[in-house]
């Protein structure tokens, strides 16, 4: 299974916004649309950037309140891991885990072509155990 798999079931839709968002704004984004990350994208929509939950919650403990009068690149990720369609889902979870982040940003072509979460690819992986355990179910019972 790869990640293709996983966008061509939830979507390719992303939320972007541009470095000089303030970061209030991108907590009133991420709230009225009930996602924990943003990509953040310069010229010609290119990543430079992933803004997530946790990273507004350290810019908080690091500056206050202050930090939400400050634009995104302050706080953003800037080295953002990314994956292409045809990685696996093992693999893109392995380095999830590993790197301890929630979010890929999905690039096909030189292009964002997606988002996955750990929950997107957690829910996959489980689908597809509980699909092979019913064909393995249904081929015992034919036997």
């Amino acid at each position: 299974m790869t990640v293709a798999s996983i966008l061509n079931e939830k979507g390719r839709e992303v939320t972007t916004e541009q470095p000089a968002t303030p970061l209030r704004e991108i907590c009133a984004i991420l709230c009225a649309r009930r996602i924990g990350a943003i990509v953040i994208t310069g010229d010609k929509d290119a990543i430079v950037g992933i803004i997530s939950e946790r990273d507004v919650v350290r810019a908080v403990s690091q500056d206050g309140v202050e930090a939400l009068d400050k634009p995104v690149s302050a706080y953003m990720t800037k080295n953002v891991e990314t994956c292409d369609g045809q990685e696996t889902v093992n693999s893109v979870m392995a380095r999830m885990t590993g790197g301890r982040f929630r979010h890929v940003p999905v690039v096909q072509d030189g292009k964002l072509a997606g988002l996955v979460s750990i929950g997107d690819v957690v829910k996959h992986r489980i689908a597809q155990i509980e699909r092979e355990a019913e064909e393995m179910r249904n081929y015992i019972a034919m036997t």
